[in-house]
């Protein structure tokens, strides 16, 4: 092979690559996002109910400040300890069973958040919730990365974040349409929903298939192929099996512990990465703005019925232009995308907090610039769900070798979670006591981070998983069946009558 050669040379299938089946078993798993998206989302609305604000005394309270902000805080800190169960369970059982315990938790949790007499009661599942909810965040796009084929593993994954914005949008709307409804107890429907996604997933999850890279990292070759044999069109299967064993004999003989992640110099890589893309990700304020929307648009002189509409009507433009984004995002380099999407998304806040700097609510408000200041908050999702949102997930299971993929997106969901307990624990007291300053503290760490990932991020799109390891020097080994794209059924058998041969390939950078 051309030493020139950045990466090896794999002659996988052109066209489609993947069956029907395939995405049906996308779809059948999106329903665990789809129950992760509505149990983040559904506080926002719940917030927003002056039956629970009743219920629990929130608005008479000396500490009810202290509370709403316990609710999103413990939640992020249940999302850190689920997000540390993402590798272990996953490594040691399978990327199956990664998916089913969160969805136990979320089932449980949303069972017995509705049903919370004590506000002590609420806060405790509020922390089970968390758990279960980025457990699956991170957990369904590993299993979805591990089944798609190369080419079509941005748009395919990114059906993760499409589901886990239309459970935002579900939640938002189910609380708009109870708080008109007349009962002390309207705000526990909403949350007793939260359990219907999660009850489908655990039922269709018997009949999902586990991940071929894992099968093959825990000696099931015959199974996987069967597998890859089921998802992908005959040659494309033929490729990836041969790439997969070949790739995971030789990760096999390296490093698996989390201390690799600090002693390896292009694992440490790696993880300085997926850290670095968290960090500046959450720096841009999305979840702030989604779970405080009621604080804001409050703030800018709404009441509650309009805080209920702005939220639904601010996640179904958001899940539209998720569903869009699964067809931008192999358009352009992953670096490339978001660094787009940060510099757009950051300028929105700008424009936010200019708006309200300047046009304060009061006797003489300006209602348009208060109307603009709305549209600012609406064209900040409508960006950043086009351009990030689904990016950071395949971005960060693509950056990991197989056998550290789950420790990977388990480091990458553990630094969202801790960035969203501070943004979310200081964000009621920074509206109330700084307003629009608050802003500032998203704005100047958003923009840095946007050149450095354009500078030094690199672009992973298109890659087979086996290959990205060269972008960060490792070496890379991959046995392909090399065929002219008219080649029909690479079995192993057939390879052998029809003159094909495995071709071996291996490149150390």
């Amino acid at each position: 092979m051309d030493s020139a050669t950045p990466y090896p040379v794999v002659q996988h299938g052109g066209g489609r690559q993947f069956r029907t089946y395939n995405v049906m078993v996308i779809f059948a798993m999106s329903f665990a996002s789809i129950a992760m998206g509505y149990s983040a989302n559904i506080i926002s609305t719940t917030l927003a109910q002056p039956t629970f604000i009743a219920y629990f005394e929130l608005d008479t309270r000396e500490n009810g400040t202290q509370l709403i902000s316990g609710m999103n805080g413990l939640f992020q800190a249940g999302a850190f300890f689920g997000a540390i169960c993402i590798s272990w369970v996953a490594d040691s059982y399978g990327r199956k069973m990664s998916i089913t315990v969160p969805s136990i938790l979320v089932l449980i949790s949303g069972a017995l958040l509705a049903g919370s007499v004590h506000i002590g009661m609420f806060l405790a599942f509020r922390f089970v919730a968390g758990m279960g909810s980025f457990w699956l965040l991170g957990s369904v796009p590993v299993w979805m990365t591990e089944i798609v084929p190369p080419r079509w593993r941005g748009l395919l994954v990114d059906i993760h974040s499409a589901a886990l914005l239309f459970g935002y949008v579900l939640a938002s709307w189910m609380g708009y349409a109870f708080y008109h409804l007349d009962s002390v107890d309207a705000w526990r429907a909403p949350l007793a929903l939260q359990t219907l996604p999660a009850l489908i997933v655990l039922g269709a999850m018997p009949f999902l298939p586990e991940s071929p890279r894992y099968l093959v990292q825990r000696g099931h070759h015959d199974k996987a192929r069967q597998v890859l044999a089921r998802l992908h069109e005959t040659h494309e299967a033929e490729v990836e099996f041969s790439q997969i064993q070949a790739q995971i004999q030789l990760d096999n003989a390296l490093p698996h512990s989390w201390a690799s992640l600090i002693t390896k110099k292009s694992y440490r890589k790696r993880a300085i990465y997926a850290i670095g893309l968290a960090c500046g990700i959450q720096a841009t304020g999305v979840l702030v703005i989604n779970n405080y929307g009621s604080i804001i648009y409050s703030g800018l002189g709404f009441d509650q019925e309009k805080q209920l509409l702005f939220a639904g009507i601010f996640n179904t433009l958001g899940w539209v232009c998720g569903v869009a984004a699964i067809f931008i995002i192999d358009l352009m380099p992953r670096n490339r995308l978001i660094f787009i999407g940060t510099v757009t998304v950051t300028t929105c806040l700008v424009a936010e907090a200019a708006l309200v700097a300047n046009y304060p609510v009061g006797p003489d408000q300006n209602d348009t610039a208060l109307r603009a200041a709305v549209a600012m908050v609406f064209l900040y999702i409508v960006f950043a769900e086009l351009l990030l949102d689904g990016t950071q997930y395949v971005y960060f299971a693509e950056l990991f070798p197989q056998h550290l993929r789950a420790k990977g997106m388990a480091l990458g969901m553990a630094a969202i979670s801790l960035m969203n307990v501070m943004w979310l624990q200081s964000a009621p007291t920074a509206f109330a006591k700084i307003s629009w300053k608050f802003y500032l503290c998203f704005i100047i760490p958003a923009y840095i981070f946007a050149i450095v990932c354009l500078l030094f991020y690199p672009d992973t799109k298109g890659l087979a998983l086996e290959e990205i390891a060269a972008l960060f020097g490792d070496e890379v080994q991959a046995e392909v069946f090399v065929a002219s794209a008219d080649d029909g059924d690479l079995s192993s058998e057939n390879a052998k009558t029809s003159g094909i041969v495995p071709e071996h390939v291996e490149k150390t950078v």
